[in-house]
């Protein structure tokens, strides 16, 4: 049975399409959800991709929050779903409480749009188990509210338990708090990350193929539930 992986649509997403050409790249069936419905469609995982939602000029991802479909996927997620959201994705993971801390606006003021280098710090959550620990690679980043921050008992917090997924390398390129590019909830079913896999994972479009290993990774992780 072909795992089928789901993949939220907000008003003002942009990247919704190319995460479901990743998911199909890496083997699973995706699935288009409307953030306006709650049910899930028997999905195994969501991703949460990047652009923009609703109500982000109050506080990125803010309102999205409330979309009928994240009640739906926080539920799902407490209960162990595998959940992934990219840049603006994070940034609803964040307001949602799955992952803590949040995300702000770049330090230096200004729209960055890059290939970054990350380094994979974490490789046993649900969507990086295809990486090593250690392993460099490099995925587009493009963002104008990119800075990861959270209070130094929650970056302490993340550091001691493993929970810092990605670290940027080659030069923070929005200031986040000691370098952090992504992080994991306690079980490790829940990844956010700032810059975008599902633009790496064919040469024709990305520079590289290294973000293929996030839905490879959640493949796997179904196959073997």
């Amino acid at each position: 049975m072909t795992a089928r992986v789901g993949v939220v649509t907000f008003p003002g997403s942009l990247d919704d399409s190319d995460a479901r050409r990743a998911v199909r790249l890496a083997g699973a069936e995706p699935v288009a959800l409307w953030h306006r419905e709650a049910d899930l469609r028997s999905v195994d995982a969501v991703v949460l991709p990047g652009g923009f939602s609703y109500g982000d000029y109050l506080r990125c991802g803010a309102i999205a929050r409330f979309s009928p479909v994240m009640e739906t996927v926080i539920e799902r997620a407490k209960a162990g779903m595998p959940v992934l959201g990219i840049c603006n994705g994070f940034q609803v993971l964040c307001e949602s409480h799955l992952l803590p801390g949040a995300l702000t606006r770049n330090d230096h003021l200004h729209f960055v749009c890059r290939d970054q280098k990350l380094r994979v710090e974490n490789a046993n959550t649900a969507w990086t188990s295809d990486y090593e620990q250690g392993q460099e690679i490099t995925v587009p980043l493009k963002n104008g509210e990119g800075g990861y921050v959270a209070d130094e008992r929650t970056l302490d917090a993340l550091e001691a338990e493993e929970r810092v997924v990605f670290r940027y390398l080659d030069g923070n390129p929005n200031g986040s708090r000691r370098d952090i590019a992504g992080i994991t909830n306690e079980a490790g079913n829940v990844v956010g990350l700032m810059p975008h896999p599902e633009h790496a994972v064919e040469l024709l479009t990305g520079p590289t193929t290294d973000g293929l290993g996030f839905f490879t990774s959640v493949l796997k992780k179904l196959v073997n539930a």
